[in-house]
């Protein structure tokens, strides 16, 4: 992947984690990023997140910690799954997500040879409707989902080649 300036990523560390809770400014936007976790975001939360994930990374702007994702399923020579894609309130509109997307698909290519990316986005989430097919998602699907209060929720199932 080109060099982006001031932007950076590298594997997400447990000191990470302090920083990255704050991501998340409401309980939607958790529900976006995090749909099992409960509201606050907690260190122990995210942190049995990762443990349970493979390939959490941040992306750092200017060095401060700006982004951070990892991927909820990977199977070798066939897809990733995109998950907990979070961007701190500072660092949006920036060309965080795009990076962290791309590093994320980089990732997927080098350690599981993926051949397809797959990212899924709640119907309420413009920012993520609007940014995966900038980024070349096709949607593939449309699911049922109930949001913490008990409504129905549609998520948008979206992929890409690789």
């Amino acid at each position: 992947m080109s060099p982006t300036p001031n932007l950076s990523h590298r594997p997400a560390l447990a000191a990470d984690l302090a920083e990255i809770i704050g991501f998340a400014q409401s309980a939607e936007e958790l529900f976006f990023c995090f749909p099992k976790a409960d509201w606050p975001l907690s260190i122990g939360q995210l942190a049995a997140a990762m443990a349970e994930r493979r390939g959490s990374t941040v992306v750092l702007l200017e060095g401060r910690i700006a982004g951070f994702a990892n991927f909820y399923q990977w199977h070798y020579d066939d897809h990733c799954a995109l998950g907990n894609l979070m961007i701190a309130p500072w660092a949006r509109g920036q060309g965080v997500a795009q990076y962290l997307v791309a590093v994320m698909e980089q990732l997927a290519r080098a350690d599981y040879r993926a051949i397809r990316m797959q990212v899924s986005c709640f119907n309420a989430n413009s920012a993520g409707l609007l940014l995966y097919p900038k980024l070349d998602y096709e949607p593939i699907g449309v699911v049922e989902r109930r949001d913490p209060q008990g409504q129905r929720v549609a998520l948008v199932q979206f992929s890409k080649a690789l």
